[in-house]
């Protein structure tokens, strides 16, 4: 039977321990990736339109969809608009 790992000894192994630059690239990633899913989820749940959302903030439809697909970093305070103003959700940020 094949030793299990834990899911940290894995992205160890695919991507480097933390600090390296193949692993700081993934985690970065993975950051967008969580925010875009985080973006379109709270979006939906509103039950508004990319363009809906995007009137309520200022910004275009084009700009809001390519953060839901990860494809733009977005500023803090963009963040901060896009999901106090146009979503009405509270938006906090910690640093471990």
């Amino acid at each position: 039977m094949r030793k299990l790992k834990t899911f940290e000894e894995l992205l160890d192994q695919k991507y480097g321990e933390l600090g390296s630059a193949k692993r700081t690239a993934f985690e970065g990633k993975a950051m967008i990736f969580s925010v875009s899913e985080m973006l379109k989820n709270a979006r939906k749940e509103a039950g508004l339109t990319q363009e809906q959302l995007a009137l309520k903030v200022g910004t275009q439809k084009t700009y809001i969809s390519r953060i839901e697909n990860g494809k733009s970093d977005i500023q803090l305070s963009t963040l901060y608009k896009v999901f106090e103003e146009g979503l009405g959700k509270r938006l906090t940020i910690s640093i471990e």
